[in-house]
């Protein structure tokens, strides 16, 4: 199997060898890029299947660069920054990225984050396949193909979706019209990735609702029940096996 490639955008002369060093000693095929524009060539040549990226860059920031990716690429990000409060979390998470590590971090963590935004992220793994079957769902006059990661309108044009989106929508469909709080929401989905900051599972539903609803400030699908968490609350229709 090939190893997964990851791109690593990072100004800092020290850090950006260093993490490099590190994945590298785990197997990846790693590319270490210092700005926007050269993590745009290294895209142009060879897709990549993870981004690791900083937040201060110079020229287009990283914020900036996860919003353009986000709507486009579909390529899982991992934000490194060395702000740490609440509301620059909320606003990478809004941007689109898949998890969020504040500087200075502990090595293996950042290896533990990694590997865990890659298993969410690979359809093509071994594990995803086990855990879950080729099918497709409508709703709402969506349709989700679960084994392409394809979240489709009724006329056929396809909707970006980000892991974080995937994730989330996924469990969605397969408890439909139950009510989740946010803990079984973490648990069906990222697990423990979401410990260091649980109001992001908030902040990635209202940018699911942004995708699928008419008017996400009064949403119809996927709506929330006061002291009690999120309800699909739209039927779905199972397509079967591809």
């Amino acid at each position: 199997m090939l190893a997964s490639r990851i791109l690593i955008v990072e100004d800092d002369r020290e850090i950006g060898p260093l993490v490099q060093g590190l994945l590298q000693r785990e197997g990846y095929d790693v590319v270490w890029v210092r700005s926007a524009l050269q993590m745009d060539q290294s895209l142009s040549e060879r897709r990549a299947d993870l981004l690791v990226l900083d937040l201060m860059l110079p020229g287009e920031d990283g914020l900036s660069i996860c919003r353009r990716l986000s709507a486009g690429s579909g390529i899982p990000i991992l934000m490194l920054t060395a702000k740490a409060d609440d509301l620059d979390r909320i606003i990478g998470l809004e941007m689109g990225a898949d998890d969020y590590l504040p500087k200075p971090f502990n090595p293996r963590e950042l290896l533990a984050r990694i590997r865990a935004v890659l298993r969410r992220t690979a359809p093509a793994s071994a594990a995803a396949a086990s855990a879950m079957p080729a099918e497709r769902v409508r709703f709402a006059g969506f349709e989700f193909d679960l084994s392409s990661r394809q979240l489709k309108r009724e006329d056929g044009s396809e909707i970006e979706i980000s892991a974080g989106d995937y994730d989330l929508l996924s469990v969605l469909v397969r408890h439909p019209q139950r009510v989740l709080n946010r803990d079984q929401l973490m648990d069906l989905t990222r697990g423990r990735s979401w410990e260091a900051f649980d109001r992001s599972i908030d902040v990635a539903l209202s940018r699911l609702r942004r995708k699928i609803e008419a008017d996400p400030a009064h949403p119809q699908i996927v709506k929330t029940v006061r002291n009690g968490g999120y309800l699909l609350a739209v039927p779905v229709e199972r397509l079967g096996n591809l």
